[in-house]
């Protein structure tokens, strides 16, 4: 069993999940995050957890105890996971220049690091955006669908796909023992108040008594995670997971339409007086991925002998009470 761990994006929601767990299990844990303060905020009174300022997209190596530079005893890692990442759509259209930058230059910081540490097991945290539109009635790993490369939103995908093969090449060149989680939107604890993404928005909506707004027509259809299942994944993945192949993470049992979810959910909680309401725009249109239908299926992971545990309402049960906190 590895006694370390470095965790980048550590104050993400993957992050942050997979610096308590690696710490409740007694690990040396370093917290890598851009902004040290807020990592002291969430992690400071934590046991065997270090804060490792590095911003992995500029700099090489993480500043240990405030000392840059290359990786040396006592400052060993055995197991890396690269969560690090943008996750916000309005990023994506907004900025799109930088978000294929921080996916490709961090990835490759990362990459080195773990070159120069030699660590035991890393894992690379990707999404399930990589698969885009593909053709399979349920999608494995092997089912990479169309992305249209000049449509703006495409820039998320298309980096993660190239950060893939980043890990890839990594792995035959230099041995870099690199694994590859693709998420499904993962959700639950943790969630801040301010998220923006879809499910969020449906939860602040319940949670003030106020109308659920798509804007588009809820026809795309996806599977979801929930923050321990996924976490448990990827712990399972640094142990067991073959270097360089890709693992689907998602819950199967979850799928359904963006409209379906907000259906369903405004029927768990009919006190809320919440109801389903359309505003689409050319706008909308082009912040969102296009619409498809993306039902995975994670046997790979099963195959190791992962399930997941917590279904689509928990999911949102566990999210709103942070929320209400």
């Amino acid at each position: 069993m590895a006694e370390s761990v470095l965790v980048t994006g550590a104050t993400g929601l993957v992050g942050g999940a997979l610096v308590r767990h690696f710490a409740a299990e007694g690990r040396r844990v370093y917290a890598a995050a851009r902004n040290v303060e807020k990592a002291r905020a969430q992690f400071g009174g934590l046991a065997n957890v270090e804060i490792a300022e590095w911003d992995v997209v500029g700099q090489r190596f993480p500043a240990f105890g405030g000392r840059a530079g290359a990786p040396r005893p006592p400052y060993d890692v055995e197991w890396l996971v690269h969560a690090a990442a943008e996750t916000a759509t309005r990023h994506f259209v907004e900025r799109p220049v930088e978000t294929i930058a921080s996916i490709l230059d961090g990835t490759r910081n990362a990459l080195e690091f773990a070159r120069a540490c030699g660590v035991k097991s890393m894992v690379y945290v990707s999404s399930m955006e990589v698969y885009g539109a593909p053709s399979a009635e349920t999608v494995t790993e092997a089912d990479i669908g169309y992305l249209d490369p000049v449509r703006l939103r495409s820039n998320y995908p298309e980096a993660k796909r190239m950060a893939e093969n980043l890990c890839v090449a990594y792995a035959s060149e230099y041995g870099v023992p690199v694994k590859i989680a693709r998420l499904a939107q993962t959700f639950g604890e943790g969630v801040r108040p301010e998220d923006n993404r879809v499910y969020a928005q449906f939860a602040r909506a319940i949670l003030a008594g106020r109308d659920i707004v798509l804007k588009t027509d809820g026809s795309a259809s996806r599977c979801y995670c929930a923050v321990s299942d996924v976490v448990a994944a990827i712990a399972m993945l640094l142990e067991k997971g073959e270097n360089a192949t890709p693992y689907t993470v998602a819950n199967e049992d979850t799928f359904c339409s963006v409209r379906e979810m907000a259906e369903r959910l405004i029927a768990a909680y009919p006190e809320s007086g919440s109801c389903l309401v359309f505003d689409m725009s050319e706008e909308a249109a082009r912040s969102y991925p296009p619409s498809s239908r993306l039902k995975l299926d994670s046997s790979r992971l099963r195959a190791l002998g992962w399930e997941p545990q917590v279904g689509l309402m928990e999911m949102f049960g566990r999210m709103m009470e942070g929320m209400r906190g």
